[in-house]
């Protein structure tokens, strides 16, 4: 049964997925904001906390830059950029520090070359260019020819694998953010944990994201090769 040319099955699949996407970023955005308020003892800014952690590591060469946007905040091996977003570049609370503290965490990821870094940035480019293909290739396939569906649901394997790859990378950036400011007395030992909830309602996000393209690729496993194509 099908409703104007689509699978119900899509839908009952991917409703669960799509709530917990919602409450992980309800769960993020929360968790910003009420640590958002508590000033961070050492009265550090995230840009300041950010500066210290990197030349404590030795990483020289990397720009601090705000960003536009809530939660915004990226580091960039290609450009070797810090961007951190409003809320966090200028604000010394103690949800500033610790999401500073995680995008250098990936800055520490680089300089140190670790494996799933220079994995991640194989791929990066890739990936972005094979999820807009296979998405079209699957979608046009589906309806005209089974083999571009196919040849579709095997590049967006290769996605799937990437934002897989995605986890470890970010667990290990939000690992080495506590440590780091722990380390260097960035914060107190009553702070640590306004940081992990901060870092760990962040991670909940990349789990969602890859939640649903897992359960994209399962869908589209039982549309081609399950016999429920259409």
């Amino acid at each position: 049964m099908y409703f104007y040319g689509i699978n119900p099955l899509y839908f009952i699949m991917i409703a669960p997925v799509f709530l917990f996407s919602l409450w992980a970023q309800f769960k993020v955005k929360s968790s910003f904001k009420k640590y958002a308020r508590y000033k961070a003892r050492s009265g550090l800014t995230g840009a300041a906390a950010a500066k210290i952690l990197l030349e404590k590591n030795g990483i020289h060469g990397v720009r601090i830059e705000a960003s536009q946007g809530m939660l915004s905040d990226h580091y960039s091996p290609v450009q070797r950029k810090l961007a951190l977003s409003r809320g966090v570049v200028n604000t010394p609370s103690i949800a500033a520090l610790g999401v500073a503290a995680h995008e250098v965490g990936h800055a520490i990821q680089h300089h140190r070359g670790i494996f799933i870094m220079r994995l991640w940035q194989a791929l990066a480019i890739p990936a972005f260019f094979m999820s807009n293909a296979a998405i079209f290739l699957i979608f046009i396939g589906i309806f005209f020819s089974l083999f571009l569906a196919q040849l579709g649901f095997f590049i967006f394997v290769g996605v799937v694998l990437f934002q897989i790859i995605t986890l470890p990378l970010e667990f290990d950036a939000s690992r080495r953010a506590k440590q780091q400011l722990v380390k260097y007395n960035l914060i107190t030992p009553g702070e640590t944990a306004g940081v992990s909830a901060v870092l760990n309602s962040a991670a909940l996000t990349y789990v969602a994201a890859a939640a649903a393209s897992i359960t994209q690729l399962l869908y589209f496993a039982l549309v081609l090769f399950g016999g429920r194509r259409g």
